[in-house]
């Protein structure tokens, strides 16, 4: 009895590893939070799930959210942009020119852009076709079957200006620093007066 009911225990614990692998194995984006108004590098994760090659990957991208603008090349693989009417890119499609992602890879896409400063989050669906011509659509909500992968926007600091490479900094912060590190300066030298005052104010009292 004992034995029967340690393999049952056994084949539920695999059964959950694997579906919790299969649940975990979907297009994602990197990093998964960010801040309000930063530039930052995105890396978009895909791996491949079933016996066939992954050929074609197409990520959409919330335009009100994020403003992708640059794309790393990628080895064996070309891209071509979407854009709008006003010339924005709203997309980008990577095509291999080879073989593809095998049943036992994955692919790193890396592209940069700029988030909005109003955004709360950023939604990417995304879309694998697979050599057979199969596609397989990232684009449904948290917990379900295929969600679309979710990079959660913090709020920048109140008062933080956001420069061209994406740091942030208090307003006003390089003035507060200089004053703070020079204070004990002015610390120094009044102390310094003020001994020089002593002495001066003893002496004629001596002399009196």
């Amino acid at each position: 009895m004992l034995k029967k009911l340690m393999f049952n225990l056994g084949v539920m614990l695999a059964g959950s590893m694997l579906l919790a692998g299969i649940a975990s194995a979907h297009v994602t984006v990197m990093p998964n939070s960010t801040t309000q108004g930063s530039y930052e590098k995105f890396t978009v994760r895909v791996p491949t799930e079933k016996d066939v090659p992954t050929v074609k990957v197409e990520v959409k991208f919330p335009v009100d959210s994020v403003t992708i603008s640059r794309f790393e090349p990628k080895p064996g693989w070309t891209y071509a942009l979407a854009k709008d009417a006003s010339g924005k890119i709203t997309g980008v499609t990577w095509t291999a020119t080879g073989d593809g992602l095998s049943s036992t890879e994955f692919g790193d896409f890396n592209m940069q852009g700029k988030v909005a400063d109003a955004a709360t989050q950023i939604v990417w669906k995304a879309y694998q076709t697979y050599k057979d011509g199969s596609v397989v659509e990232w684009v449904g909500a948290e917990g379900s079957d295929k969600p679309a992968s979710v990079t959660a926007v913090k709020p920048k600091a109140a008062g933080a200006a956001t420069d061209s490479h994406g740091n942030t900094a208090a307003s006003g912060g390089a003035g507060a620093g200089a004053a703070s590190s020079s204070a004990p300066l002015y610390l120094s030298i009044a102390a310094l007066v003020l001994g020089a005052l002593a002495l001066i104010v003893s002496l004629v009292k001596k002399r009196a």
